[in-house]
């Protein structure tokens, strides 16, 4: 079981009003607004419904789909979203940001909106620069066969999956991507949850789970090295990588500061599991002495320092219901490469059948909060539990039998269930004041990426829903705190600096935030760096660890901006 436990920096100028010297407003009871129908982004997700001998077993199990992907694919410097679709025939939506809080849906003319043709039903979608030109390219998901989108600048993108060397069958459900052997290009991790099979016409029955608790049968997990030139190569057992369980979500992050970024691997029906890269370009399986073996449900893995120690802890979502009362981890680092969970002493541990979930500042108060997409099925007023532990609690049964499971028609499980917006209390413990800011919408939640829509120095929320609607929360919190935004180009290290670290002195204390390749279950939040000051209104100075190791300090850093930074033009940290 587990453990219980300087250099000159540019300021951009933002869109909108920036946090100056304001008198505090009085207190607001509600900080988010949904404005999803006037910003024009209520594209809504739908399931995929199947046609096979199976397809009433298979619609509860494969829910999935609804995805947030922010990154500024046009360079106009504000962020704009891509969200996904599953049903058969349905679109996938680029939403371009209109600098007023409204949005385009773009994807057609981009080329980016078909990739649930044939027998290919999205699960998630990437961002990530693969050539290092500056332009955001976009990997698209897939139960089926994951499709690769080159950014070719002017709003158009080109499919080159089979030029990549990637046009595989995947049933793939989750992807990120980081520069692992730190050459300068971001490779790619794919989890799959299926087994590379057919799975809109199996030809065998036995493509479930074979247990609720170690399930080895699964889709596992697919390491892609970028050798350059639009091309990536697979080189799972070359970098020591051997799984096989039901992937649903990965997480990097250099656990150990050691300036090689590590790999923790969320499991369903099996245990998590955590590799530490070896600076060799392989990773070890410590598992057993991070974090301990689970027999959890593992659904979200985010990485962040939420009490300000220079070490990152790392959040995953599990099922606690009427059935399985698993809770949440809250991976405490403990700074040797081992973990603590500390979920039940922070309040983090129970929010229901948990999905994406995302540390971000929403108050500027200089703490990591929380919030957690929570609900499996909301559907009729009949329970599916009570067939589930018919199920489990019948002898010698082959769970691997899609036939053995029963159908969940219009039952419901774990439905209807509100999400949560833990506000962090100087890293001690978490309240949740999701009903306040009035962000515990009951919809079916999936993916939540966080950015600055509007520039305003304030978190934004995007929340992908299965089979529904997705959220656009804009944060209202009234001005008067302070706060710091950083863009990062790599030069030697890749060009969006993803894995870079950044160290904010100020007031004599020192914090911690990274460059993230898309860490969080179905949801890709902004590449800048945001740190919330509270009253602190002057920076002392900003480390950068690059992502080829080396360190820069920067001085000159403008508060209520953003501020860009750019490899090699820092003074060496000593």
């Amino acid at each position: 079981m587990k453990r219980a436990a300087a250099g000159v920096i540019s300021a951009v100028g933002l869109g909108l009003t920036g946090l100056a010297l304001i008198a505090q407003a009085p207190p607001a009871e509600k900080w988010f607004q949904d404005i999803t129908a006037k910003a024009g982004v209520s594209g809504k997700h739908t399931n995929r419904v199947f046609t096979n001998p199976y397809a009433q077993i298979m619609a509860g199990y494969t829910a999935l789909g609804a995805s947030a992907a922010v990154a500024d694919y046009d360079g106009d410097g504000f962020d704009d979203i891509y969200t996904t679709d599953s049903k058969a025939g349905g679109k996938n939506h680029l939403w371009h940001n209109n600098h007023d809080l409204t949005f385009t849906d773009v994807a057609e003319q981009a080329g980016v909106a078909n990739c649930n043709e044939g027998d290919n039903a999205v699960a998630d979608s990437l961002w990530f620069d693969f050539n290092n030109d500056g332009k955001p390219d976009l990997l698209v998901v897939k139960f089926g066969h994951n499709q690769l989108f080159q950014n070719l600048g002017a709003g158009k993108f080109k499919d080159v999956t089979k030029a990549s060397g990637m046009d595989r069958y995947s049933n793939a459900i989750t992807a990120i991507a980081f520069d692992y052997d730190r050459d300068g290009k971001v490779d790619l991790f794919i989890g799959s949850y299926f087994q590379p099979i057919n799975i809109f016409q199996p030809d065998s029955p036995r493509f479930f789970p074979e247990s609720f608790e170690t399930a080895n049968n699964g889709g596992g997990l697919t390491v892609f090295h970028n050798d350059g030139a639009g091309k990536f190569s697979d080189v799972t057992e070359k970098v020591g990588i051997k799984l096989s369980g039901w992937t649903l979500d990965l997480g990097h992050a250099d656990a150990d500061n050691d300036g090689f970024d590590d790999l923790y691997v969320a499991a369903d029906f099996g245990t998590d599991r955590f590799f530490h890269n070896t600076g060799k370009g392989t990773f070890t399986d410590l598992t057993e002495k991070a974090i301990g073996i689970d027999s959890k449900k593992g659904m979200n893995v985010d990485w962040g320092d939420y009490d300000n120690d220079g070490l990152l802890d790392i959040y995953v979502t599990n099922i606690t219901d009427d059935y399985m009362r698993e809770g949440n981890f809250l991976w405490h680092n403990q700074g040797d490469l081992t973990f603590s969970d500390v979920s039940r002493e922070t309040g983090t541990f129970e929010t229901g059948w948990g999905w994406g979930a995302k540390f971000f500042d929403y108050d500027n108060d200089g703490w990591l909060d929380l919030y957690v997409m929570n609900g499996w099925v909301s559907a009729g007023k009949e329970s599916y539990v009570p067939d589930v532990f018919k199920m489990v609690t019948t002898p010698n049964i082959d769970f691997a039998d899609a036939r053995n499971w029963p159908p969940m028609g219009n039952k419901s499980l774990s439905g209807y269930e509100k999400k949560r917006l833990f506000h962090n209390d100087k890293g001690q413990i978490f309240k949740d004041q999701a009903a306040r800011h009035g962000l515990d919408s009951v919809r079916d939640g999936r993916g939540v990426a966080i950015a600055d829509f509007n520039n305003d120095g304030k978190l934004d929320i995007m929340a992908a829903n299965a089979s529904n609607e997705p959220n656009l929360y804009v944060n209202t919190m009234p001005a008067g705190a302070h706060w710091v935004q950083f863009a990062l180009e790599g030069r030697q290290s890749n060009r969006g600096a993803v894995g870079a670290q950044v160290r904010l002195k100020a007031a004599g204390t020192t914090r911690l935030q990274f460059i993230s390749g898309g860490n969080s279950f179905a949801g890709q939040s902004m590449s800048r760096v945001h740190f919330g000051l509270a009253a602190v209104d002057k920076v002392d100075q900003i480390e950068v660890r690059w992502p080829t190791g080396k360190k820069e300090v920067f001085a000159s850093v403008q508060v209520d901006k953003l501020n860009k930074i750019v490899e090699g033009t820092g003074k060496k940290a000593k």
